[in-house]
């Protein structure tokens, strides 16, 4: 059992053009509405794969209500904290050379008491069972920075397992609860550290650094480079290449999802989580993929990481 929290979900509106043209009126070839955040994208990938997940989420106005809705539709049990405002809506405009323009919008901003119901909604969860608790995303506004390091703490003394996927200030200030894993990706490693990540061996660094910051696990992605795992027990490297690129939304989230469907440690679950990555930006706007998209065989994990190998962009 996996439950996930989103502290700043949202409605995800892709639109797919031949290519977009600034300034003028554009005519989208198909549209999508998908539920969107970073935790809701775990928990739709941990459904797709068969895995018992509950999304918590704070909700509030016609979007809230369309999101969860959209949520059960797809067997996702759903544990909502109402808020005042309106749950937001991002709009992604993808376009036939796999180039992708987002807009997303702030959100609503959380007040003291909706700040305390989530938290408490989140914590009711430990001591019932559960194996992980991914919490992702951003913290909407209202919502300090040590929000999530105090999350983290109080399901520790639950005994559930933390998967932190977050960045900036939210992210270091939860690094001294030693959550399980953190997953930054190579542009909020870098910020973590203060350095450029221009190398694999950078990353490592990075990574190792985090580690001796209170992260137990570091998954690292690296994007079109494959990823990172860099653990107490060993750190391995791999890659996942594709063929062609339809749509990122949403891939590092299918790369968490099976990460720790895979069980969250070693290489085993690193090549689950490139596999589900690989298969996801291969998909439509934010689709989530099932077993019958994955490719283990296209994947290549190592402990013999190329440490000089430059990152491309």
């Amino acid at each position: 059992m996996i439950v996930t929290i989103t502290p700043n979900p949202s409605l995800d509106r892709t639109y797919e053009l031949d290519a977009l043209a600034p300034g003028e009126v554009n005519r989208a070839g198909h549209d999508r509405i998908d539920p969107g955040g970073k935790g809701v994208n775990v928990s739709r990938a941990l459904t797709a794969a068969g895995h018992r997940t509950t999304a918590v989420l704070p909700l509030g106005g016609p979007p809230g209500h369309l999101l969860a809705e959209l949520l059960r539709r797809q067997s996702i049990d759903v544990a909502a904290v109402p808020i005042a405002g309106d749950t937001r809506i991002n709009v992604s405009i993808a376009e036939a050379d796999g180039r992708l323009t987002k807009v997303n919008a702030a959100g609503p901003e959380l007040d003291a008491a909706e700040s305390a119901a989530l938290l408490s909604r989140v914590a009711g969860f430990t001591g019932n069972g559960i194996d992980w608790l991914a919490c992702c995303g951003s913290l909407p506004r209202g919502l300090a920075p040590a929000w999530y390091a105090e999350l983290v703490a109080r399901v520790h003394s639950g005994g559930a397992r933390i998967a932190l996927d977050t960045s900036g200030p939210a992210l270091l200030a939860a690094l001294s609860a030693r959550p399980d894993v953190v997953k930054p990706n190579r542009e909020e490693l870098a910020e973590a550290v203060g350095r450029p990540v221009a190398t694999i061996g950078d990353a490592v660094d990075a990574a190792g650094e985090l580690r001796k910051r209170g992260a137990q696990q570091v998954l690292a992605s690296l994007g079109a480079d494959g990823m990172l795992l860099v653990a107490e027990d060993g750190s391995w490297y791999g890659s996942a290449p594709v063929a062609a690129v339809r749509s990122d939304v949403g891939a590092g989230d299918a790369s968490l999802a099976g990460f720790l469907g895979a069980g969250g440690t070693g290489p085993d679950a690193l090549a689950a989580a490139l596999a589900h990555g690989a298969a996801a930006v291969q998909l439509p706007g934010s689709v989530m993929p099932t077993p019958a998209d994955l490719d283990p065989a296209a994947v290549a994990v190592t402990a013999d990481i190329p440490l000089e190998r430059p990152l491309s962009g």
